[in-house]
């Protein structure tokens, strides 16, 4: 059986990355008029936060889970490091960025969502966070020609729904965490 105790101990790596997604929204919809380079470097900010703590979250978590979360947050913070780099991108470019790491963060999400589901029952926050990931960046490969405006809106959408899902994850690990404090202090 997969354990996920290490994982379930460090619970707040999770919900730091859910509170920044919301944030991130948040943001997104509060100055929905911002110039391209402001949405370049607030999302090259929160693909390198993500990312950074996905791979704190792979380092501290077992090894079954490492290699899925440690790529997911190689590829955020890939992308959010080329949003850093290459300021001049151009508004196209930038959303098959945002694309693809949206594809790929989902594909790894719902791989360490199948190895999570043998431990902890009912648990779709994962699930629900990886297909959304997909079908995100699926219609920004698809619709790329849409406005700034609706683009912003979207990834404000995404943000939230993502960190939501993201924060869901994180009571049912800190439940896992605090049932496994209880176990064994009553041993």
């Amino acid at each position: 059986m997969i354990r996920v105790d290490e994982l379930a101990r460090h619970w707040w790596v999770i919900g730091l990355r859910g509170l920044a997604a919301v944030l991130f929204g948040i943001l997104a919809f509060v100055w929905p008029g911002m110039t391209l380079a402001v949405l370049i470097l607030l999302f090259g900010a929160y693909a390198l936060v993500d990312g950074i703590l996905g791979i704190i979250a792979a380092f501290r978590g077992e090894t079954h889970h490492r290699v899925a979360l440690g790529l997911e947050g190689v590829v955020g913070v890939l992308a959010g490091l080329a949003a850093f780099v290459v300021p001049g991108l151009t508004a196209l470019v930038l959303l098959y960025i945002i694309a693809l790491w949206a594809i790929l963060t989902g594909v790894f999400e719902l791989f360490a969502a199948i190895r999570l589901r043998r431990v902890l029952s009912n648990e779709l926050g994962l699930i629900i966070g990886g297909v959304l990931s997909v079908l995100f960046g699926i219609v920004l490969l698809v619709a790329p020609g849409t406005g700034a405006l609706a683009v912003v809106f979207l990834i404000g959408a995404y943000a939230i729904i993502f960190g939501i899902s993201l924060l869901a994850l994180t009571w049912r690990l800190r439940e896992h965490h605090q049932a496994l404090g209880g176990a064994v202090s009553a041993a």
